[in-house]
C-alpha cells in the first residue's frame, strides 16, 4: 500500500497544475438605484453579455417573473416600473441562468439558444449536449 501512495503521487506531481483547479463561472449581480417608484439597473447589459443571451429576451423574462412594466433605454440601463430590491432581480437573473444557460448535462455556462422550427433548444459547446426548452423567452 505504501508503494501505491508513493506512486500516486508521483503521478499527481507530474499533472499540470490547471487539472487542480475549479473555475467558477458567477454572474454578476446587479448595480443600480431606485429612483422615485422605479428601478433604474446600469450593468444588465453587461450581465446580458456575460451570460451570452439577448437582453431583449433576458428582460422579457425577469419583467415576467417579477410582474411589473420595464424596458432597455438608449443610454444602455433598464428601467423596472416599481420599486424592486437588488437582491429579487439578482434571483431572477440566476433563475434564467438555470433555465436558458447552464447546460443540462454538464452544467457548464458554454451554449447557445438553436431554433427549429417552433422548437428552441439549448446546445451545449463544451459537451455537445442538446437540449429542448419550454421557449425561447
Amino acid at each position: 500500500m505504501e508503494e501505491y501512495k508513493k506512486l500516486l503521487e508521483g503521478a499527481r506531481k507530474e499533472l499540470p497544475e490547471h487539472v487542480f483547479k475549479k473555475e467558477r463561472f458567477e454572474i454578476p449581480k446587479v448595480k443600480g438605484h431606485i429612483q422615485g417608484n422605479r428601478t433604474v439597473i446600469s450593468n444588465f447589459l453587461q450581465i446580458a453579455n456575460v451570460l451570452g443571451r439577448e437582453p431583449e429576451s433576458m428582460l422579457k423574462f425577469v419583467l415576467r417573473e417579477l410582474a411589473t412594466p420595464g424596458e432597455i433605454k438608449k443610454s444602455g440601463s433598464v428601467i423596472i416600473g416599481s420599486k424592486v430590491p437588488a437582491s429579487r432581480i439578482n434571483e431572477k437573473i440566476k433563475q434564467y441562468a438555470h433555465s436558458y444557460v447552464f447546460c443540462y448535462e454538464c452544467g457548464k455556462p458554454d451554449t447557445k439558444i438553436e431554433k427549429e422550427g417552433n422548437l428552441s433548444f439549448i446546445k451545449c459547446l463544451a459537451c455537445g449536449a442538446r437540449h429542448s426548452i419550454k421557449s425561447k423567452v
